[in-house]
């Protein structure tokens, strides 16, 4: 926990501004406001919102993932779940123009939530970072210019 956040805070520089969730702690980032919670539950949101101040944002990031069972099945729907979770904060918290970076494992569901994506983005582009293996099913979806 933590790696994006020291990207982020790096590119904001001074004049910008990182905010940061994850259920498990995370060393402190300078320029890093960090809260620890479970983003599916309502009070975390709730501090997580107040913690923004009603801010428009500029870039959401979600690398959220579940915690692995080994059923393929189980594990794609659980993952989703959280992308949907994370679709839904950025359409309601990234100011027009805004911009959506999510980790996604394609399978099941992909279709349907990159056409979701497509609905409040005007494009939407796949990336598969070279630190992800071949074999992997790995990517992130970027969408970029929030309607």
């Amino acid at each position: 926990p933590g790696s994006w956040s020291q990207v982020a805070a790096q590119l904001a520089g001074s004049s910008g501004q990182v905010f940061a969730l994850d259920i498990l702690p995370m060393d402190a980032v300078e320029g890093v406001s960090f809260i620890q919670g479970d983003f599916r539950e309502e009070t975390v949101l709730a501090e997580f919102e107040r913690l923004l101040g009603g801010r428009p944002l500029d870039l959401v990031i979600c690398d959220m993932a579940p915690n692995m069972s080994g059923n393929a099945v189980t594990d794609q729907a659980r993952s989703f779940y959280l992308c949907e979770l994370a679709l839904d904060f950025a359409a309601n918290h990234l100011k027009i123009g805004g911009n959506f970076l999510v980790k996604v494992f394609q399978g099941a569901g992909y279709q349907e939530y990159a056409a979701a994506m497509r609905e409040v983005f005007a494009s939407v582009q796949t990336r598969k970072p070279n630190a992800s293996r071949n074999r992997s099913s790995e990517i992130y979806l970027l969408g970029k210019n929030k309607r």
